[in-house]
């Protein structure tokens, strides 16, 4: 990564330095070095992720990186800061208000607030049927017993067998100066194969279903730990979504009940809190954060009959893991990420890449779904270096003297872009790059 000319001098000292600041005559190459451009993804691409480089201004400048997220409109950015004036980001707030949604009509067509019956239906209300797009309209028919496919925010075509969508939208985000999103460079970008909806034949949906037990869904969403600083915009998007399920007559005859509760970023916490939401009566989970977390915890939602419906875990594994019908997710796949994010890099003209990951099943599985992409684009296996660091169990780094030590490795290699996948702690890695003498390319 290139050195800015202000601490070029300094940084020239220290072995770490590139060698674009040498002037050796025996390395030719090295006045020619450019510098690294810096990616990230869903994990890190955000302005909440930005406020932790308080201590590195402007070092986030010209990072870009993707993020499951389709164009919001207007009226539905309102609706959300009606409900919390603070948000600085939209991150998964649409895919939050699609799982509380989709979990309300599949309940009401189910005829039950049973968490079995009820995942019988979610693939349904998403593939079959008439198009509908708001709440009240796709209640209405939903309680007539009418087959629906329900069309929100980010849900834009049916669900997999695996329960996940089988499109998505990607963002392409880019820091400015600010180490804040430059909202006016962001690009979207369609991927996804509509062949892949569900064909499986579904269940009838029951008209005019009453039930005496409300449906009552559970917050499990990252209140703390690694991925706390993406809470705010979910917590937004299932209240606007309870709330207008509640206005346009509820499920089943009764309002839907909302409890939070907290992922911690950690799959201890995750299973204290289906714990007491299981005492609880929830039904439906929402989370959690985290898919590391997800695939940890979801044997004990499993256990005790629970749907976990997940707005933002992506890790590839989550599509095969053993549910017995009961986890969905309304995030999509990493394999759909990974081809998003290879495309970004490709567009640099990159042929050297270096990835640093947490060696969380996020970081490490899309780090291999990244590499299979970028080598089905040409690129050479060995041009590609990947970097591994260790994470507590709630997210945060285990030893940033391992990051240091990365940063020494990667920083001499000359490479044309890095690529960082990671939650909140992937600001370690970074600064540990910086530290090391190295600035990111614009």
């Amino acid at each position: 990564m290139r050195i800015s000319r202000a601490v070029a001098a300094a940084a020239c000292v220290s072995l770490l330095t590139l060698a674009a600041c040498s002037n050796n005559a025996d390395d030719p190459q090295a006045a020619d070095y450019l510098g690294a451009y810096l990616y990230g993804t869903d994990g890190n691409m955000s302005n909440e992720f930005g406020d932790i480089f308080a201590d590195h201004p402007g070092v986030l400048a010209g990072m870009k990186g993707t993020l499951p997220l389709t164009p919001l409109d207007s009226t539905f950015v309102s609706k959300l800061k009606a409900i919390d004036p603070t948000l600085k980001d939209f991150t998964y707030a649409g895919e939050t208000y699609d799982a509380v949604v989709i979990s309300a009509l599949a309940a009401q067509q189910a005829g039950s607030t049973k968490a079995t019956d009820i995942a019988k239906y979610i693939n349904g209300v998403t593939t079959e049927g008439a198009v509908c797009k708001t709440v009240a309209l796709c209640l209405q028919a939903a309680r007539k017993g009418d087959n629906i496919a329900y069309r929100g925010i980010t849900v834009k075509y049916g669900f997999t067998e695996a329960g996940e969508p089988s499109t998505t939208t990607y963002a392409t985000l880019h820091f400015d100066t600010t180490n804040q999103v430059d909202s006016g460079k962001t690009e979207f970008l369609g991927t996804g194969n509509e062949s892949n909806v569900t064909s499986k034949d579904l269940p009838k949906a029951v008209a005019n279903g009453k039930s005496s037990t409300p449906l009552t869904i559970g917050g499990l969403l990252p209140k703390t730990g690694a991925l706390s600083f993406i809470t705010k915009p979910m917590d937004a998007g299932a209240a606007l979504a309870i709330t207008e399920i509640n206005a346009a007559g509820g499920v089943l005859g009764k309002d839907v009940k909302w409890i939070d509760g907290n992922d911690g970023t950690d799959p201890k916490v995750a299973k204290q809190t289906i714990a007491s939401h299981h005492a609880n009566g929830v039904q439906v989970l929402i989370g959690t954060g985290a898919s590391g977390v997800a695939l940890a915890s979801l044997p004990d939602a499993v256990k005790n009959d629970m749907i976990m419906f997940s707005p933002s875990n992506t890790s590839a594994s989550l599509t095969t893991v053993e549910d017995k019908g009961l986890y969905f997710r309304t995030a999509p796949s990493d394999i759909l990420q990974a081809r998003a994010v290879a495309d970004v890099i490709l567009r640099d003209g990159d042929r050297k890449i270096v990835i640093i990951a947490h060696a969380a099943n996020y970081g490490t599985k899309l780090t291999e779904d990244v590499k299979k992409e970028l080598v089905k684009a040409g690129l050479s296996e060995s041009d590609i270096r990947a970097y591994t660091y260790q994470i507590n169990d709630d997210g945060t780094v285990k030893d940033k003297a391992e990051l240091a030590t990365i940063a020494k490795e990667v920083v001499p290699m000359k490479a044309d872009g890095v690529l960082v996948i990671g939650y909140a702690e992937s600001a370690d890695a970074i600064k540990a790059l910086v530290d090391a003498g190295a600035t990111i390319r614009h």
